[in-house]
């Protein structure tokens, strides 16, 4: 443990980081090229290494509202950084702003579109390799829905970090089902389709106020830890990222409201989108499965729930790690449980192709 003066030295370095510099975490995005677009769709290769990167290529799969940041957190806390560091072939699909006329575009879009086509090139780019899908959050479920609706397509694994499938295991949400089934599911119908989806804003409201504790114990938490640059680091960098959320569609969220969250119809391993029935049981690849201890917006049941699901897997994987919702993906301690995890899970499966 440091010394008084030497923790007073640093408070004192970190002050004037803060205060003079903007603050102290290095939100520099590690660096990339752009290799294909499309609507809602930008793939990148990731293009910075130490050392030359070698093996089958990782696509990155965020979630919808949560911007693609999410991987590439900050220096020293990025999954992207720590992928490419180790020499991995790395690549992300970004889907950048959601715009009022974007309105009508549903899950489909992104299951019959953006990933798929993401995914091909993405292994035409390695050369014709299978491609390790490493996904958190609702990136997590859409993965899983494209390997089980296209069995032709390029897939070699999915990691699933934070994905949710039994939404009555989500305890925040417990309370506004009776009104929802009061209503038949119309509470929110009239907002969603107003604003053309759930706005930015609302998103970020929604997801800080998840860990409103920390929300309000911020102040204190920052000068009890103000000789300590990577915890102030990472808080500033989380708050660059709640800073950034993007809007849900608006039928895409319809679809998740009633179909997930109302019905809970992932919970029993299908989904029925517009008559078209995608059912878990059709993954036909390796999984990893990770979910957060103190996660409230995805807690352990609501994620486990998917192991079970997946029968015709050749491996389910599962694992928790410390951390909330983006911290199980992206937090201080998830270098050294997650990440790890996703290690040991991606070259097994290099050993056993």
């Amino acid at each position: 443990m440091a010394s008084p003066p030497a923790r007073l030295a640093a408070a004192a370095s970190n002050v004037v980081g803060k205060v003079l510099h903007g603050g102290v975490a290095d939100l520099r995005p590690m660096p990339r090229v752009l290799i294909d677009q499309g609507p809602n769709r930008s793939l990148y290769r990731m293009t910075h290494s130490s050392r030359p990167v070698s093996g089958p290529p990782i696509l990155l799969v965020p979630p919808l509202a949560a911007p693609a940041i999410c991987f590439d957190l900050r220096r020293g806390c990025s999954l992207i950084e720590h992928l490419v560091e180790g020499g991995r072939n790395t690549y992300l699909v970004d889907y950048g702003m959601v715009a009022f006329s974007d309105r009508r575009l549903g899950i489909e879009h992104w299951i019959d579109e953006v990933l798929p086509r993401a995914i091909r090139k993405v292994s035409l780019d390695a050369g014709g390799q299978d491609v390790h899908l490493v996904s958190w959050s609702l990136g997590g479920i859409f993965s899983l829905l494209v390997n089980a609706d296209r069995p032709d397509l390029p897939i070699a694994s999915i990691t699933a970090i934070g994905s949710p499938v039994d939404f009555t295991a989500i305890p925040i949400v417990a309370p506004f089902r009776p009104l929802v089934d009061l209503t038949r599911g119309h509470l929110l119908t009239p907002i969603y389709r107003a604003f053309g989806g759930a706005p930015s804003y609302l998103v970020s409201r929604v997801f800080r106020a998840t860990g409103i504790s920390k929300e309000i114990t911020k102040p204190l938490a920052i000068l009890s830890h103000l000789d300590d640059r990577d915890y102030l680091a990472q808080i500033e960098a989380v708050d660059h990222f709640m800073s950034n959320m993007y809007a849900y569609p608006g039928r895409t969220f319809g679809q998740l409201y009633h179909r997930l969250f109302r019905t809970n119809d992932l919970a029993e391993g299908k989904v029925d989108l517009n008559g078209r029935i995608i059912s878990l049981s059709s993954v036909r690849v390796p999984t990893l499965v990770v979910a957060g201890e103190n996660d409230t917006i995805a807690p352990r049941p609501s994620v486990e729930r998917v192991v079970e699901l997946l029968d015709k897997a050749p491996e389910v994987r599962f694992k928790t790690a410390p951390g909330g919702h983006l911290g199980v993906l992206t937090g201080r301690k998830a270098r050294g449980t997650t990440w790890r995890y996703l290690d040991e899970f991606l070259d097994d499966r290099i050993a056993a192709s």
